[in-house]
């Protein structure tokens, strides 16, 4: 296993390492902000690499959100044959290239990277400091001392008597779940088409997820060190901003954000230049706005 997480170690401290030389000169080499900001700089890095993914996961959404009557169709013929259920749902998504996975793939291609980073400062919390990657052992012992809001960012919830610690980590820790919750929220109130909530399985599932994965990140983030959950409540601000960002402009069709968006392009359309709607209704013998007609000349009789 550790063959194989080794070059992760190697790319997660390199990475933290070159942010954290490009900023000590500012902030100074054993700053808790240098160490931050290197580790939200990863954050930036890998979510910049991951918008292809990201890319793929929307589309996919949305290719199973057409797809919704057609699988309700199959589930309600072979509702008694599940085999056969199963086959015919494979084969619907073979037919249209889509993949009901396709939409875990960022987070299970950042969950390698989580794991790593998760080690190497679980390694600069530890007494003495243990390097992993490119960390020497006196970057380690440095990343150690180094504070976020008086906490040192190596240092966990359950792992600490410090009340400072104790209170950082409990305000990541419900700003990481409020940030799950409010991203998978705007998701569902905006982002989704209408569908009849009792049919509709991916309408069923996210709600599991809205309730399911905040509760998961609160009891799991007692275990998390303080750089950890800087890099997930990052991670998790960029997610939101993302989804918020293409449910604006690039809506599903169907979706309330979509029908928002035709309106603004209807009711910007309908407007001239001097801001009066055409074809407006106006009370009768209202002619405010209207361009008054020239009076004929009366012709002077000889």
């Amino acid at each position: 296993m550790g063959s194989i997480l080794n070059p992760l170690y190697t790319a997660v401290s390199w990475v933290i390492l070159s942010i954290h030389e490009i900023l000590s000169p500012i902030f100074g080499s054993a700053s808790g902000v240098t160490w931050s900001l290197s580790i939200i700089g990863l954050v930036i890095i890998i979510r910049i690499i991951l918008i292809p993914l990201f890319v793929k996961q929307i589309k996919s959404q949305r290719a199973l959100t057409a797809l919704q009557p057609q699988m309700k169709a199959i589930q309600t013929k072979y509702k008694d044959d599940r085999q056969k259920q199963s086959e015919e749902m494979m084969k619907l998504y073979k037919e249209h290239k889509t993949n009901p996975l396709a939409s875990c793939f960022p987070i299970l291609a950042q969950a390698p990277i989580f794991f790593a980073l998760f080690t190497v400062l679980n390694g600069i919390g530890k007494n003495p400091p243990v390097k992993h990657g490119v960390f020497t052992q006196a970057d380690v012992v440095n990343a150690a001392q180094a504070k976020f809001f008086g906490a040192p960012i190596s240092e966990t919830f359950l792992g600490s008597s410090s009340t400072t610690v104790k209170i950082v980590t409990v305000f990541l820790i419900a700003f990481m779940s409020l940030t799950t919750f409010t991203t998978q929220r705007q998701l569902m109130v905006k982002g989704m088409p209408k569908m009849d909530s009792s049919n509709n399985m991916m309408l069923q599932q996210q709600k599991i997820m809205l309730y399911l994965f905040p509760v998961i990140f609160a009891i799991s983030g007692v275990n998390f060190p303080i750089g950890v959950l800087i890099y997930w409540s990052t991670t998790n601000l960029w997610t939101w901003g993302q989804q918020y960002y293409v449910i604006k402009r690039n809506p599903t069709p169907g979706s309330p954000a979509y029908e928002e968006l035709q309106h603004k392009k209807a009711r910007k359309a309908g407007t001239t230049s001097e801001g009066t709607t055409i074809d407006e209704p106006r009370p009768e013998g209202d002619t405010k706005g209207q361009r008054q007609q020239p009076k004929a000349k009366k012709k002077k009789r000889k």
